[in-house]
């Protein structure tokens, strides 16, 4: 064998890197050329017998214009005038490379369109009494400036530009930034940043959430779409889940889901405490509480539309993490310059791992004492999503959501020792595609199409098998939307739009003892027409925008068909009174025709199940309301006020839509019901902390001519709701904490002198007059906290940990009541979670 001695092997090796080096131009050669700072580093180090000592993430990103020169020390401060990184020598060999709090800076501000200078731009240091304006070249610097400030930059008919000082250290020469036109961007960000990062107020009132900027809210250590609108003012779960959201007042049915276009008809695991949506891969989601735009049908309470992302990326992204609950992997591969591929998955642990999250959400769930179950649940949602780009002007999406609910249990009641098993499975499939075209530099239009399936399942049987319960839900939807979008010029937009839904639901019932089937199917097609003027003024001043829907819904399934054509119209006005103080007007009317009947505590252990219905105009009329508010806002940089007063009033509901517990439960009632409120928020907030106290008072009444008495309050008429929270974030720490509170809901309880009703069979209780009682007041207090950290140059984690509920406070939720066994009336009351603790950990790439 031969042997290759120590000394020779180095020494070959070292003139075989010193020929690489000779071969890709090191030194002079190279003088001029953009290299990463760090592989730069590493050619010194080779070039001159030296180390450098540095923090990966403090260089990671940086790049330099390689010196034209051959000496270390002019190399040296050539490389601290590039980056504004501090360089010293510890010994002849050793130097140290590290961050200043503070950076020198500047940069030349041109448009995007043909590149002219931008004189007199605006350049203010947010939270700072620092500010300048670009000079007649459309240079500006500044000095001092703490490295992790943030510039905004404005000027008159361009697009407000954000972006951090440390981006800006390179003096020579000073990097080019290019101010898009105001044309090209129709929601202009009035709020920069909303109780926390990634969350924005605009100008047409909407919020605007982006999960990768997102911060931290209490309760909550990943951006969990659901859980996170419910931290705005005026939006709450009753019941503590995603699934039951209730925007001013209304029911979750009423709220217009839409996931890349597509119309969603479940939204959550583990009956409503989990959100179905992959965060990681949703790019911005939109929530419209009023002054919805005319492209939107449905959704009478609200919208929240969320979008993944859409741009093809240049290298190969993604992450994973697990939690107490579940485990997740989401990834975007670059197929090409012109192709790429999106995905996601998730899956619970809940049938193979007990952890104390998934105990608490177990006694949430099942909280009937007399039941003792022995369960196996388990959900899991993946996604996926192609994105062709044809050309510039023109690309392609595909995107499909599968999400899946199962649980299979054994029911024993321990007075009677009967026992039943019981089977639910939900879920959803949906398919969507878009096309994209810009076809000048004014007209533009996207055509989007898709297809969603939803279908539960629910399978009751008893130990001998003399009775069988099945119950079946399906809904079948297909859509086409056209929309254009013409810029008339700098200041007026207008969009024109035309939609095609048919929606197909199925109800079917068989129960073998006594024989009873039922099989109720409905089908409605939907031709809409839209039209709106958005018009934003030069001075930024004025947003004003108008228009309206037009809605063809004709029956194709039964007998007795109907037609209705329903005109909506929208309003949404934005002045700004002063630099930072604006007032808002919104308006509009809306209609739905599919709205969710609730089955509660029935059969299935108590479990609720949502079937959706379709509008008869008979037993069911199509939902119609309109909507009112007007709001002031103070936005400063530091402190933000708002506060909102609005008027709501929605027609034709149904009592079995409404969830009641009492009397009126099955008798099908209709009516209306109609909210008053006031909405209250003030954020003080710096680039370290955030603190927020919001409040909303609702006085929400039914209106039921056929019930006795017509008028009482809504199950939703919760009086006043208040939230104090905070954050505060140190380097990589992020640390949430929040303080819930609320008055009780209303409830109706039996009659004391006579509880029991005789006069039917089988007996009922006899309640009193419809929620004429209240549950005790709501409070809960929240925490969460997340740390940041690099596991190498590519791969950074975070860990996380929060506790809901950790005063431990018995909440009531909800107290409905029956008759038992023994023929006597007994309460049953639904409590919050208790302290319930999770844990994450995630890499990502």
């Amino acid at each position: 064998m031969l042997k290759t001695h120590p000394k020779r092997l180095t020494f070959f090796f070292s003139f075989l890197l010193f020929l690489v080096f000779v071969q890709n131009g090191i030194g002079q050669d190279r003088a001029g050329t953009a290299e990463p700072l760090i592989s730069y580093l590493q050619i010194l180090e080779s070039r001159f017998e030296i180390k450098f000592s540095y923090v990966d993430e403090d260089i990671r990103n940086l790049q330099i214009i390689v010196p034209e020169t051959n000496e270390l020390q002019k190399i040296l401060s050539e490389i601290q005038a590039q980056t504004q990184l501090k360089i010293q020598q510890l010994n002849e060999r050793y130097y140290t490379l590290t961050q200043s709090s503070t950076v020198d800076i500047c940069a030349t501000v041109l448009d995007n369109f043909k590149q002219n200078t931008v004189m007199g731009a605006t350049v203010k240091v947010l939270d700072s009494e620092v500010a300048v304006i670009t000079d007649l070249d459309g240079t500006f610097s500044l000095t001092n400036i703490p490295r992790k400030a943030v510039l905004e930059i404005k000027h008159l008919g361009f697009k407000t530009l954000f972006i951090k000082a440390e981006e800006l250290t390179a003096t020579h020469p000073c990097k080019t930034l290019l101010l898009a036109q105001f044309y090209q961007q129709l929601d202009e960000v009035i709020v920069y940043q909303f109780l926390t990062t990634g969350i924005v107020k605009e100008s047409d009132g909407s919020i605007q959430m982006n999960t990768a900027e997102f911060g931290i809210l209490p309760g909550l250590i990943e951006p969990d779409v659901l859980q996170t609108v419910q931290a705005l003012p005026g939006i709450k779960s009753i019941d503590e889940t995603v699934s039951d959201i209730n925007i001013r007042g209304g029911t979750n049915d009423q709220n217009l889901m839409l996931w890349d276009g597509i119309k969603m008809y479940q939204s959550g695991h583990f009956f409503g405490l989990i959100s179905a949506f992959n965060p990681y891969l949703t790019d911005r989601i939109t929530l419209i509480k009023n002054g919805t735009s005319a492209q939107y049908g449905d959704g009478v309470s609200g919208v929240l539309d969320m979008r993944t992302k859409n741009e093809i990326t240049d290298a190969f992204t993604g992450g994973a993490g697990v939690n107490l609950i579940g485990g997740d992997v989401y990834g975007q591969l670059p197929l090409s310059d012109k192709l790429g591929f999106q995905f996601s998955a998730r899956r619970s642990l809940t049938d193979f791992l007990e952890t104390p999250t998934y105990g608490q959400f177990v006694n949430r769930v099942f909280q009937d004492t007399r039941v003792t179950q022995n369960s196996d649940f388990y959900f899991y949602d993946f996604t996926g999503k192609l994105l062709y780009d044809i050309n510039p002007d023109q690309k392609v999406r595909l995107s499909f959501i599968n999400i899946n609910n199962r649980l299979d249990y054994q029911e024993t009641n321990t007075d009677s020792f009967r026992s039943s098993e019981s089977t639910l499975d939900q879920t959803n499939l949906s398919f969507g595609g878009s096309l994209e075209s810009h076809w000048t530099d004014q007209f533009s239009s996207h055509l989007n199409l898709y297809y969603t399936n939803y279908n539960l399942d629910a399978e009751n049987s008893t130990a001998n098998g003399q009775q069988i319960l099945f119950q079946n839900n399906e809904v079948i939807e297909t859509a086409l939307k056209l929309n254009t979008n013409f810029q008339v010029n700098e200041t007026l937009n207008w969009l024109n739009g035309y939609q095609l839904t048919e929606t197909g639901i199925r109800n079917a019932t068989n129960v073998s003892q006594p024989q009873f089937t039922s099989n109720i199917k409905g089908v409605l097609r939907t031709h809409s027409l839209f039209s709106e003027i958005e018009y934003k003024s030069q001075n930024n001043k004025l947003m004003a925008r108008g228009g309206a829907r037009l809605n063809y819904i004709k029956d194709l399934e039964t007998f007795d068909t109907f037609e209705e054509l329903i005109i909506e119209p929208r309003l949404n006005i934005n002045y700004a009174l002063s630099k930072h103080l604006n007032t808002q007007i919104l308006g509009e009317f809306k209609s739905q025709a599919t709205n969710q009947v609730i089955d509660l505590e029935q059969n299935f252990l108590g479990i609720e199940k949502r079937r959706w219905i379709l509008s008869d105009n008979d037993s069911l009329p199509i939902t119609r309301s309109k909507q009112a508010s007007i709001g002031l806002n103070y936005d400063h940089p530091k402190l933000y006020v708002g506060v909102e007063a609005f008027y709501k009033e929605v027609k034709g509901i149904s009592t079995e839509t409404q969830g009641f517990q009492n009397q009126n439960q099955f008798d099908g009632e209709i009516g209306q019901y109609e909210v008053k409120g006031i909405e209250f928020l003030i954020n003080k907030k710096t680039n370290d902390y955030s603190v927020w106290l919001s409040y909303t008072y609702n006085f929400n009444r039914y209106a039921f001519p056929d019930i006795n008495p017509t008028e009482f309050p809504n199950n939703f008429d919760i009086r006043h709701n208040l939230t104090f929270a905070g954050t505060y974030t140190y380097n990589d720490f992020k640390f949430g904490i929040g303080l819930n509170y609320r008055t009780g809901r209303p409830f109706t309880e039996p009659d004391p002198d006579n509880p029991i009703d005789t006069t039917f069979f089988p007996f009922r209780v006899n309640f009193q007059n419809p929620n004429s009682s209240r549950l005790p007041e709501y409070l809960r207090a929240d925490a969460s906290a997340v740390y940041e950290f690099d596991l190498s140059r590519r791969f950074k984690a975070s860990v996380g940990a929060s506790i809901l509920n950790f005063t431990d406070r018995r909440n009531i939720l909800n107290t409905y009541y029956r008759i038992n066994d023994s023929g006597e009336v007994e309460a049953i009351e639904n409590v919050s979670l208790g302290i319930t603790p999770n844990f994450s950990f995630r890499v990502r790439f």
